[in-house]
């Protein structure tokens, strides 16, 4: 890395040492980190971001990270995973051990764990030494950011450092698997499937729709509106998205329109390429919020697996 990079590694350990916040880049989203053992830093997340005290975060480990110092149960199935996919976009829900603060789990007795899969915030965790507590870097429940530009349009000042890496290339959350019960249960979708989990764990993974084993732990990203837009939005089938932006138009409404491979009105098209779609998404739903429209029209992706966590995001999205 550049002198000037590494400068910039040094000021962001600084300020985390000092329990600040420092906004950084991974494949997935960018995040607002903290130090993940310090209960006033993570508690400026909370605060900042407007998140509730109950929802949990995300600890990103460095990859020599022990994960008996973090976990009190590490299953097989966990070193499994971790050695198939990590550094990678795929978080993992253990039983959290005594050392690290109930407030990283919204005061729960589980912990999301996960070694994100890009060069700026593994040089960081390097460097920090520790794990760093870091949900997406933008107001609770809106859509996430995937560029530095994103951050600084969120929160402006507020956020002492911003790490900038470039666009996120995944562009959409981690797949979420549940380990603390006995079972892989996959609680979020992401690019990481149920077949990826399977292959590994030999255990095809429940859905969490699915789920048999008790009361699942709380999440990030599980709640039923999540990633939205501020302007409301509505997921409508191709064949019909003519005829209902004709029918809002009618109405006198200022329509933006997020459609797959053609642009339809004042909007945007999006490749039918599902990893391709999902890396664009959010900046996507981002313009059209930024966009003065009265109302968003989302085209309803096609069906399948490889879309799953594109659904599941627009869903919440439109909820």
């Amino acid at each position: 890395m550049s002198g000037e990079t590494d400068a910039l590694i040094t000021r962001a350990v600084e300020l985390l040492r000092a329990g600040q916040l420092v906004a950084l880049p991974t494949e997935t989203v960018y995040g607002l980190g903290a130090d993940a053992l310090n209960p006033a830093a993570l508690a400026r997340i909370f605060a900042l971001k407007g998140r509730p005290a109950d929802h949990p975060l995300i600890v990103h480990l460095p990859p020599d990270a022990a994960l008996e110092d973090w976990a009190r149960e590490v299953p097989a199935s966990a070193r499994a995973l971790a050695a198939a996919f990590w550094p990678g976009p795929l978080t993992l829900i253990l039983r959290r051990h005594a050392r690290v603060p109930a407030a990283v789990s919204g005061g729960q007795d589980t912990l999301a764990l996960r070694v994100p899969d890009h060069p700026l915030a593994l040089a960081l965790l390097r460097a920090f030494g520790s794990g760093i507590a870091a949900p997406s870097a933008n107001r609770f429940g809106h859509v996430s950011p995937t560029t530095a530009a994103h951050v600084r349009a969120e929160f402006g000042d507020a956020v002492p450092l911003i790490l900038d890496g470039g666009p996120c290339r995944v562009g959409l959350e981690s797949t979420i698997v549940d380990l603390s019960r006995g079972v892989p249960v996959v609680l979020r979708p992401g690019a990481i499937g149920a077949a990826d989990i399977a292959r590994v764990t030999g255990v095809a993974p429940h859905a969490a729709d699915a789920d048999r084993h008790g009361p699942a732990p709380r999440a990030s990203g599980l709640l039923a509106r999540h990633y939205a837009p501020r302007t409301p939005a509505e997921l409508v089938d191709g064949a019909a998205l003519p005829g209902r932006l004709a029918q809002l138009k009618a109405q006198g409404l200022r329509v933006g329109v997020l459609a797959l491979r053609r642009p339809l009105g004042d909007g945007i098209a999006l490749d039918d390429e599902p990893a391709a779609y999902g890396q664009r998404l959010y900046a996507a739903l981002r313009e059209l919020d930024g966009g003065g429209f009265d109302r968003l029209l989302i085209e309803t992706p096609p069906p399948g697996e490889a879309w799953r966590a594109v659904h599941d995001r627009l869903r919440r999205a439109v909820a």
